[in-house]
């Protein structure tokens, strides 16, 4: 679906890229496709979620070690965005809570 995001960029008020950290094998694409989603001019200042998924599996790799695999320090540093990094579990719900907090906070009527 990567090649097709670009025709919906210009509608975005936010981003949530959402990260399977239980598949170490995608790490490298999915670091690619995040670095064209934030050099994208339509998005240079919409708020961008890094959202590391599954982490209720046990092969998951830890918040730690998936910032480093992905040089997130590096990335946040570079971006003109503002990038904010979660993990969390769909299936079980860990980690939920801070994802809604963060839309409500991105979203919220700042009248």
């Amino acid at each position: 679906m990567g090649p097709i995001w670009p025709s919906y960029y210009g509608d975005c008020g936010a981003v949530m890229f959402v990260v399977d950290a239980a598949n170490p094998t995608q790490v490298s694409s999915s670091c690619v496709q995040l670095l064209a989603l934030l050099s994208a001019p339509q998005l240079a200042a919409v708020p961008v979620l890094v959202l590391f998924n599954k982490i209720d599996l046990p092969c998951y790799m830890s918040l730690v070690e998936m910032q480093s695999l992905f040089r997130m320090q590096d990335i946040v540093s570079c971006a003109t965005q503002p990038v904010t990094v979660l993990e969390a579990s769909a299936r079980d719900g860990t980690g939920l809570a801070d994802v809604l907090q963060w839309l409500r906070d991105t979203f919220r009527d700042p009248g």
